[in-house]
This record gives structure tokens, C-alpha cells and sequence, in this order.
């Protein structure tokens, strides 16, 4: 008789860590069941309000979690723990950008499901497939058609997000990366008006962002050839021994670079960021420009810290020239945007040049206690950055014609006198870009500035402080449009939101305010999460 063969064991998962991720996915998962067999007249107020009730619930469980996470043994500056079999790193940067996901995911919902701008409908359209312009997409329109799968798309997005920002092994990170993409692919297609604009982005997104998956994963199969292993502290035992061959690291970081970079729009992999963000709805815009760029970060910061941070000297000043060229592409091509949706695109690109500037100073496994650290400085920016943005697009969406949204800067003459609510709000916005005091903005960009100071980069705070009096210029100028410059014609309409936008607006002002006024709870968050768990 043939021997038995020994049991296989069981995975070890720490569900109660992974909570947050469950919650999201499962919703996901119901939202494709809801689309199947719910009657279609309740569907889409089914779909919101499983949607925000499951972020609510990973997000009251993330806080419980960061709490927990105190009770954990750990390092002297790492808190957390490597869950589900070394495929996730529940730490405390992670799990503190799990919870500003959840927030920035919350407050797309609610963009997503505003039906007061569009005659009663959302602003997607109603069947993607019809041809723009054709008799079929005027019966869908007659019918009163919409897309309410775009909640269990948004919530598979967000459980890549928030996945993306905690593996701990590079294919784990690339299947994070392909779960956040793929959705968000077909989300930048959805629009109900300048469908072909909306088209085009999506299109261009998939394309480019299917380039960039390939590098990233090419990256991945040399690290792995480098290290023999996936896991990042693994390959950052190889990477300190230096037992592998240097070309192949080096190639392996420049290719996981190139992914890494394209996700936040880091010149000169921004190409794009302006179109997409253009023609894509714009609550998929907002949801994109916080949540894709914080789980970017989040991804870079773990892949540089602690897989390859034994090869700091050869790629820190790779970034540090990414850096600058970054900051200076955003703000100076932002000036010559008359579109408001592309000068937020190009806004974005400059702020991830900031970011980055935080991201090479000092790192908070080597950083005294009393420092300001380049995780904590990036997470607080990317709170007070996520806030601001989502706030800006909830604004855009009200500015309308009878086109629809009208983004060109030329409409918005005079706006402060039609709705001087509204542009009042879009001011702070606009100051918080600025970096002006009293306002988030400006404790984001102090942060970045003093990690970078304290790493020994001070000619790069001035570069910094230079690129953000020059991008102050178009921030202004906005304001100074809405403002000081009388309107064409009967100037701008503004519709009337439903209490959802509002509530995203008023949520969005109070934070960007709150953030510069009384910063305080927020950065001891973020210096409390403190270093990556390895």
C-alpha cells in the first residue's frame, strides 16, 4: 500500500487584522450580486447605500485596529505585524492610510451617487455600449438608464487601494495594482456627456497604465532573480549582502520605478494625468486624484524603505532629480491650462513633486523621535492633499451650462458673485494648493520640507519653496477670476446639489481648514504610525 500522504496545512489568516480589506471586498462581491437580481427601479439606491454602509464598517474597524495594533510586539518603531502568510504588512503607515482610503472612498460614494445635477440622473451614462450621439443612447437616456455597477467597481478599486498600500510580497503588490486599475479603466469610460471625450481618456489610461503594469512586473521577475524570494524584507537582506548581481538590482529598481512613478504622475510618466482626469466623470476624477495617488505612495514608500533601502544611495538621486523636474513640469504648465480640470491634473503632478521631496528625507526606522519623518510628512500630506482634491471636483460638478459641466476658466468669471458660497469654497481649495497659512496645505508642505531639511536635502526645500511661489500664481489667479473679474454674459450657473454634495464639500472645507488651524491630532497619528514592520 502506498504511503499517505502527509495533510496539507491550513493558511494561518489573521482575519480580525484584515477585517477592513474583507469588509470591502465582500461588499464588492454582494454589489455584482445586487446588479444580477435586484430589480432595476431600486437598484442604484440599493448599490449606495451598500456601498457607504461597508465603508463606514472597515472604517470604524481600522480604527479598531490602529488601536490594537499597540498590543502587538514589535520594534521600537514599527508597530504591526506581517499577516496572511507574509502576503500583507498590517502596520501602522498602513493601516493609517487604510483609513484615509475609506474616508477619500466615503466621499466619492457620495459624488457617485448625486442625481439632482443631471435631471435626476447620475453622472454616468446609461449604457456604455451605445455609439455617442445614436438612437440607442437616446432610448437609454428616454428610459432614464444608469450604471449602478459603478459601486462594485469603485469598491474592488478601493480594496486594491487599500491592498496596494500594505503588501508585503511584489506579487501580492502586483495583483493590488492590476484589482485597483482594471475597474478604474472602465470607470474613466462612463460618462453621460462628451461620451467620446470620456472614451478617448479611458482608453489612453488603459493603455498607458497596461505599459507601465509591464515594467512594473519586470521589475518584479528581476527582483526576484536578484533575492530568490518576493517578500520586500527578504530582498532586503539580498540587497544588503550584496550577493546578487548589480545590474540586475539596479534594472529591477529603475523597472519598478517606472510603475510605481506612472501611478502618481511623476513626470516623465505623466502624460496621462491631464487627459484622464479631462474626460473621466468627475467623482471618478476626485476618487482617482486622492485614492490612486495615496495608495501609490504608500506602495513606493514600502517597495524604496524596505526592500531596496540597503541601495538608498544609488536610486535617492534618481528620485531627488524626479523630484525637481515633477514640481517644476506641474507648476509651470498649469499656468497656460485654460481648462479648470487640467489644471488639477497638472496641480497633481506638481504635488506629487513635493511629495517626493518628503519621500527622500529622513526615513523613520533611522529618524530620532523628535524629527519630523518621511512617512509621517508623506501621510499627512496625502490626508490634507486627498481632502483638498475631492473637495475641488465636488465644486467643479456644479458649474454647469447646458452642455453640462463647463470647465473652461473663461465660465467662471464672476463666480464669487453668482455663488459666493461656492467659490468661497473652491478659494480654500485653491489656498490650500497655494501652501497659504491657515490652511492644510500649508502643515503638508511644512512637513515634506522638514523631513527633507532634516535628510540633509536643503537646496531642495529652496527649489521647493521657489516651484511653490510660482505655482501660488495660478492658484490665485483662479480666485482673482471668480472674484475680481466680471462675468460673460449672465455669468456661470450653478446648480443646486442634493445634501450629498454638500455634505462632501462642507467635510472637504471644515478638513482643509481644521488640518492648518489645529493640526495637531492628525500629525500625532501619523508620527505615532511610525516605521514600516519588516
Amino acid at each position: 500500500m502506498s504511503a499517505e500522504l502527509p495533510p496539507i496545512p491550513a493558511p494561518e489568516i489573521e482575519y480580525s487584522l484584515l477585517a477592513p480589506l474583507m469588509i470591502i471586498a465582500g461588499a464588492a462581491i454582494v454589489g455584482v450580486l445586487v446588479e444580477a437580481f435586484w430589480p432595476r427601479t431600486t437598484r442604484f439606491a440599493a448599490q449606495t447605500v451598500l456601498a457607504c454602509a461597508a465603508i463606514v464598517a472597515a472604517l470604524a474597524d481600522t480604527v479598531w485596529v490602529y488601536t490594537d495594533l499597540d498590543r502587538i510586539e514589535s520594534s521600537l518603531t514599527a508597530r504591526g505585524q506581517i499577516a496572511a502568510e507574509g502576503a500583507v504588512s498590517v502596520d501602522g503607515p498602513g493601516v493609517f492610510a487604510w483609513g484615509i482610503l475609506l474616508v477619500f472612498g466615503l466621499l466619492s460614494m457620495l459624488l457617485f451617487a448625486e442625481r439632482r445635477l443631471d435631471g435626476g440622473l447620475s453622472a454616468f451614462t446609461g449604457r456604455a455600449a451605445d455609439a455617442p450621439g445614436s438612437a440607442a443612447e437616446a432610448d437609454a437616456v428616454k428610459r432614464r438608464l444608469e450604471h449602478s455597477e459603478v459601486f462594485p467597481l469603485a469598491l474592488f478599486a478601493l480594496v486594491g487601494m487599500m491592498l496596494f498600500a500594505t503588501a508585503n510580497d511584489l506579487l501580492t503588490m502586483f495583483v493590488a495594482l492590476e484589482v485597483l486599475s482594471l475597474p478604474l479603466y472602465i470607470l474613466c469610460g462612463l460618462a453621460r456627456r462628451r461620451r467620446l471625450l470620456s472614451q478617448e481618456a479611458a482608453l489612453k489610461y488603459f493603455l498607458l497604465g497596461a505599459f507601465s503594469s509591464v515594467f512594473f512586473l519586470y521589475g518584479i521577475a528581476l527582483a526576484y532573480g536578484y533575492s530568490g524570494s518576493f517578500e520586500l524584507s527578504a530582498i532586503d537582506t539580498a540587497v544588503t549582502s550584496r550577493t546578487g548581481s548589480e545590474t540586475m538590482l539596479l534594472a529591477s529598481i529603475a523597472l519598478m520605478a517606472v510603475g510605481l512613478l506612472f501611478k502618481i504622475g511623476a513626470a516623465p510618466f505623466h502624460t496621462w494625468t491631464p487627459d484622464v482626469y479631462q474626460g473621466a466623470p468627475t467623482p471618478v476624477t476626485a476618487f482617482m486624484a486622492a485614492g490612486t495617488k495615496a495608495a501609490a505612495f504608500m506602495a513606493l514608500l514600502r517597495v524604496f524603505f524596505v526592500a531596496f533601502g540597503g541601495s538608498s544611495w544609488d536610486w535617492r538621486p534618481t528620485i531627488v532629480a524626479i523630484a525637481v523636474i515633477t514640481m517644476f513640469l506641474g507648476a509651470v504648465v498649469s499656468i497656460s491650462q485654460t481648462d479648470v480640470k487640467r489644471m488639477l491634473a497638472y496641480s497633481s503632478i506638481a504635488h506629487a513633486g513635493f511629495l517626493l521631496v518628503g519621500f527622500v528625507g529622513v526615513y523613520a526606522g533611522v529618524a530620532g523621535s523628535d524629527r519630523v519623518t518621511s512617512v509621517s510628512s508623506v501621510l499627512f500630506y496625502l490626508a490634507v492633499y486627498g481632502l483638498s482634491s475631492i473637495g475641488a471636483f465636488a465644486v467643479v460638478t456644479l458649474v454647469r451650462d447646458s452642455g453640462g459641466e463647463t470647465t473652461h476658466l473663461s465660465k467662471w468669471a464672476g463666480l464669487g458673485k453668482t455663488s459666493p458660497v461656492l467659490a468661497g469654497s473652491f478659494a480654500v481649495f485653491m489656498l490650500s494648493f497655494a501652501g497659504i497659512p491657515l490652511t492644510g496645505g500649508f502643515i503638508g508642505k511644512w512637513g515634506v520640507f522638514s523631513a527633507a531639511y532634516s535628510g540633509g536635502f536643503w537646496w531642495l526645500v529652496v527649489i521647493g519653496v521657489l516651484v511653490s511661489a510660482l505655482a501660488a500664481y495660478f492658484y490665485v489667479r483662479v480666485i482673482v477670476l471668480m472674484f475680481f473679474t466680471d462675468p460673460v454674459g449672465e455669468g456661470p450657473t450653478v446648480a443646486v446639489p442634493s445634501v450629498l454634495t454638500t455634505v462632501v464639500i462642507g467635510v472637504a472645507v471644515v478638513g482643509t481648514v481644521g488640518l492648518g488651524i489645529i493640526p495637531g491630532p492628525l500629525l500625532d497619528l501619523a508620527q505615532h504610525a511610525g516605521a514600516f514592520v519588516r
